[in-house]
């Protein structure tokens, strides 16, 4: 099957598109699960990250890696998918609707956190954790195009 064509005037269509739709509605099924489970979904492993985190503060590790920390990069490593994906999607000029839009997704979860499962806690912490690794993933594509596009320029040469 031949590659598509290009028309006058216009970039080649990417044919990648449907995977990243079909990747990015994946993560969103798994991104659903997560956000709707009924308690907070490491309930039942705190105890065990606590521990690990109290021993490694005891050989050394700083005082600040403690468990909100691994709260909030959890959160943040949630998100960067979100950016990574709908950035990928969107055309070069329309990249940052990926972050815009996580940054809404957040608020949307937190708020049907905090409406919907009264065992979830809903913080202004989740949604600026989130917002950053929508706003990461974003960043990361926007940097690899703009590589892509200055390789380009220099064979060119």
């Amino acid at each position: 099957m031949a590659a598509p064509r290009a028309l006058p005037g216009r970039p080649r269509p990417r044919p990648r598109r449907g995977y990243l739709a079909l990747l990015f509605l994946l993560y969103l099924g798994t991104l659903a699960l997560i956000v709707v489970w009924p308690s907070p979904v490491d309930r039942d492993s705190a105890h065990v990250l606590e521990a690990v985190l109290r021993r490694l503060q005891g050989i050394g590790a700083p005082g600040w890696i403690d468990y909100a920390f691994i709260e909030n990069l959890a959160n943040i490593l949630l998100f960067i998918p979100f950016g990574l994906l709908g950035a990928a999607w969107l055309s070069e000029h329309r990249i940052w609707w990926a972050a815009v839009w996580g940054i809404a997704a957040s608020c949307v979860v937190e708020s049907a956190q905090a409406v919907l499962l009264p065992s979830r806690f809903a913080t202004i912490y989740d949604v600026t954790a989130n917002s950053l690794g929508a706003a990461l993933g974003c960043l990361a594509i926007y940097a690899w195009r703009s590589r892509q596009r200055g390789s380009k320029g220099n064979s060119d040469s």
